[in-house]
């Protein structure tokens, strides 16, 4: 049993120490590696020709877009 207090302060010490660590250097948060953006790929399907259901999500996103422009009030 004293083993696992051991563990659990020792474990609250670290994350502890760590946001601290967080808060003081006032750096947001951000992936190593850079992301796709680092590979030179700007968005997910970068594709030339985009697969039929790609292109049928982007008719039905623009058919919304339509029809949220024609319903505006403002």
């Amino acid at each position: 049993m004293q083993n696992l207090i051991l563990a659990f302060i020792l474990m609250l010490i670290v994350f502890a120490g760590m946001s601290i660590g967080f808060l003081v250097q006032r750096k947001s948060i951000a992936g190593s590696c850079g992301g796709m953006g680092a590979m030179g790929i700007e968005k997910a399907c970068d594709c030339a020709d985009p697969c039929e259901a790609r292109q049928e999500r982007d008719r039905l996103r623009a058919s919304r877009e339509d029809k949220w422009q024609q319903n505006r009030i403002v």
